[in-house]
């Protein structure tokens, strides 16, 4: 998946790539290898800490979407890694687009539990309620879609797994933010049913299927 953004959005020596809530550098480790320049730019000190020291290759800024720390045209492209659900899309698309050269990319990508997998229709029962729906998460796309500052957006769709064993999975979906923070005995009765239904699986460790989505639109002269 890096390697198809690198390729649609040029990243080679000599370009510039802007990670915008970069979090802990989860992509900002894979985007170094490019020979880029990667600048990665998230609000938080903590995450910012964490992302220094794993991925010394980058400039660490901090700074959000809604306002960049880089003047007009210093960027090639700019990156966001199951970070636009949090940004106020509007806001974050005018500000993009100023520190993108022009013809510059955006390019977004994250990852969503497959659920055309069995497995994960048993899970999405149990967590369903809690969590928002894809059309909530994802409402930023059709923002994104009509904005008159960028072209239409190229996609590339895939999947990929991790193996869990029953107490893997349980733990897996404890870190869920909206499982996460349930009143204690519920969240208890959550991951139970969960640990359950990794115990009825009929191998160990099972496969927990995701479904990966990048996007690549590029920037209009305004």
């Amino acid at each position: 998946m890096v390697d198809w953004l690198a390729d649609r959005v040029e990243l080679r020596p000599g370009a510039t790539v802007v990670d915008v809530g970069a979090g802990t550098g989860k992509l900002t480790r894979d985007l170094v290898p490019t020979g880029a320049r990667v600048v990665a730019v998230e609000p938080l000190a903590e995450m910012r800490e964490q992302l220094a020291a794993a991925v010394p290759g980058a400039e660490v800024l901090a700074g959000s979407a809604e306002a960049l720390p880089l003047p007009d045209d210093a960027a090639d492209a700019v990156v966001a890694a199951s970070a636009f659900h949090w940004f106020d899309t509007e806001r974050a698309l005018v500000e993009i687009h100023r520190v993108l050269r022009p013809g510059g990319a955006l390019a977004t990508l994250g990852n969503g539990r497959d659920l055309s997998d069995p497995l994960q229709q048993e899970l999405q029962a149990i967590v369903g309620p809690y969590l928002p729906t894809a059309g909530e998460i994802l409402a930023w796309i059709p923002v994104v879609d009509a904005s008159p500052l960028f072209g239409p957006a190229e996609e590339l769709v895939t999947t990929h797994e991790q193996w869990f064993d029953a107490e893997g999975l349980a733990e897996r979906m404890g870190t869920v933010s909206y499982v996460a923070r349930l009143p204690d005995d519920e969240r208890r009765e959550v991951l139970a049913r969960i640990r359950a239904l990794g115990e009825a699986q009929p191998e160990s460790p099972f496969p927990f299927r995701y479904r990966t989505e990048a996007r690549v639109c590029y920037a209009l002269i305004s």
